[in-house]
């Protein structure tokens, strides 16, 4: 164990930890320069496509320091985005150290300061790295002086790389064997190892990425999962380097993955502990702590017919994604679907394209919302994060959102944008600190729901790309909060209805009307298109219908003639509305929840 160090790379997005990963797998030779290519631990073609990563990978590098001894170095490479903070979390749960990322020009950013309490949470050891030294624009004085100042971190102790120019890679190494502390544990105890991820194979069923804790698991073993007490024999044990090497054991204080022809997707969960069903050990180990989904959407299939396809990939998919949440859901004009918590919007997008494309699924995604906290005149109070279920207002007696506490560090030159975009979306400022160097740190309260809808492409917009945001839960407030009803042709389409503050209502029912509008085809009659609160009307647009001309035949003669064909359509028109039905096309709903194009 003296040889093992556990060790993951935490920093702000875009400041270069799958680049230094790459630099870390080339300097230990395990791929071979032909098999070699960019970002080699982002697997999935959605992560290569959008440039981020999504899903933390682990690889166990060999590297012989220049003490001539080799030292096995599990790295675990993790993504950046505040939205995939859960991956960062079960991660860090696995290392002993961490090295920290910060971008010699851009600095320490929200999300530097955000990973950094995670790792301090879990009791790690940072080592600093400042990435990007060969950029013009890099200033290393200044970021070591945000690094004393912001973190609290020794800033000579930080170590200065280029992972595009392969400068410091070997020091990084060194520091990873001398600094980092080895794993506790002991070989001989009873077995208990952590789960940290699952992902699915269609051949070997269920493959479990694991940390070991104590003891040791060898193929052939009957192992027991601690939470459902299920049992398995483990086919293969091994570990990662870039593809899965099989091991004959994993020992104490490795990290590796079990193949034991687990089945049942629902079986293995992360945060749960694996133990030997011979020798079990005495507790499981503490696991993760739940995820708190803050943006709610319902997910549909467009053909009813594959319901069962998307209930499949759903158990699937929350193997690969610990944090997506989901319940059972049906709306009158979508059929049967899923109610989804998220992380975050992008979590959103994100879980949507992989069904979309690891699934062959065509789905349609009902407009994101928060939770509601809603007191009734009865002393009773309720939950609710979709639309349908919200109560008749003469009952209730109160409305609480969510607010959030929203950290915004940005040049001081875009302090008044900012304030601006936040007072729009009913912000509170709380409080400003001046960091020196320029910068400046922005707290703010505000609603949640106001920050799902597009609030981070605006602050990028506003703040050129320089803005950085991170926030986390305060609690829940009265606010004045209303349903907006969309109807065609006087009937209510609930998988088109919003919850929003009252000040909003209208423009966003205005916009709503506006899109469906263009996106309804014309029919044989006139289609209405309103946005209402309750029996209220607070927004219309009307669809023309098609109309033949039946006049053309009249050529001069008295009035009266024209007249009496046109009533006589009109009657045919509106026998037409009684009887005829509104066809909305899957765009309609898909635009309408696109936002702001």
């Amino acid at each position: 164990m003296e040889h093992i160090r556990n060790f993951s790379i935490i920093a702000h997005i875009d400041h270069g930890k799958s680049t230094l990963s790459d630099r870390l797998i080339q300097t230990t030779d395990i791929v071979s320069e032909r098999d070699f290519k960019d970002q080699m631990l982002d697997t999935m073609d959605l992560e290569r496509e959008r440039g981020i990563t999504i899903k933390s990978q682990t690889i166990c590098l060999p590297y012989t320091a220049k003490d001539g001894n080799l030292y096995y170095l599990n790295l675990i490479d993790t993504p950046g985005h505040v939205d995939f903070s859960y991956e960062v979390s079960r991660a860090l749960a696995s290392c002993e150290g961490a090295l920290l990322l910060v971008d010699a020009s851009q600095g320490v950013e929200a999300q530097t300061i955000a990973n950094l309490y995670l790792a301090l949470e879990n009791e790690l050891e940072i080592i600093p790295v400042i990435n990007k030294i060969d950029l013009p624009s890099a200033d290393i004085d200044k970021v070591k002086t945000q690094i004393d100042d912001e973190l609290g971190l020794d800033p000579d102790s930080a170590i200065l790389v280029s992972a595009k120019q392969w400068l410091g890679i070997e020091e990084i190494l060194e520091a990873i064997v001398n600094r980092l502390p080895p794993p506790k544990g002991d070989p001989d105890n009873p077995a208990r190892a952590l789960i940290f991820d699952s992902h699915y194979d269609p051949f070997r069923g269920t493959i479990v990425h694991f940390r070991m804790l104590d003891g040791t698991i060898r193929a052939g073993d009957r192992i027991m999962f601690w939470s459902n007490r299920a049992e398995y024999t483990v086919e293969e044990v091994g570990i990662f380097q870039i593809k899965r090497v099989p091991q004959d054991r994993i020992t104490a204080g490795r990290v590796g993955y079990v193949v034991a022809g687990i089945k049942t997707v629902s079986d293995t969960k992360s945060g749960d502990t694996i133990t030997v069903k011979s020798r079990p050990c005495d507790a499981p180990t503490p696991g993760f702590k739940e995820p708190k989904p803050v943006v709610f959407s319902s997910i549909y299939p467009v053909d009813t017919d594959e319901y069962p396809d998307l209930a499949a990939a759903m158990d699937k998919l929350k193997l690969n994604d610990a944090s997506l949440v989901y319940e059972k859901d049906s709306s009158a004009a979508l059929g049967f679907g899923f109610r989804c918590g998220f992380l975050g919007l992008l979590h959103l997008e994100i879980v949507q394209a992989r069904l979309e494309r690891e699934y062959g699924l065509s789905l349609i995604v009902t407009a994101p919302s928060v939770q509601y906290e809603i007191g009734l005149h009865d002393g009773t109070s309720m939950i609710i994060e979709n639309p349908a279920h919200y109560p008749d207002p003469t009952d209730i007696a109160y409305i609480r959102e969510p607010y959030i506490r929203a950290a915004i560090i940005t040049p001081n030159t875009h302090m008044g944008q900012v304030m601006q975009l936040c007072m729009e979306r009913r912000g509170i400022n709380r409080d400003y600190q001046h960091f020196g160097s320029g910068r400046m740190e922005m707290v703010f309260e505000m609603p949640l729901a106001e920050v799902v809808y597009d609030f981070y492409d605006r602050l990028k917009t506003v703040t050129q790309g320089y803005g950085s945001f991170d926030y986390d839960m305060l609690d829940y407030r009265e606010s004045d909060i209303v349903r907006i009803d969309i109807l065609i042709n006087g009937e209510r389409v609930d998988a088109l209805s919003q919850l929003v503050h009252r000040d909003k209502a209208t423009t966003r029912a205005r916009q709503t009307c506006e899109r469906l509008k263009e996106e309804i085809p014309r029919h044989m009659f006139k289609i209405a298109i309103q946005g209402a609160i309750g029996a209220k009307v607070i927004a219309r647009e009307t669809i023309n219908a098609y109309r033949k001309d039946v006049t053309a035949k009249c050529y001069g003669g008295d009035v009266t003639r024209k007249r009496k064909l046109l009533e006589k359509q009109k009657k045919g028109k509106k026998r037409m509305k009684m009887a005829g039905e509104v066809m909305i096309p899957q765009s309609a709903f898909m635009s309408v929840l696109k936002g702001k194009e």
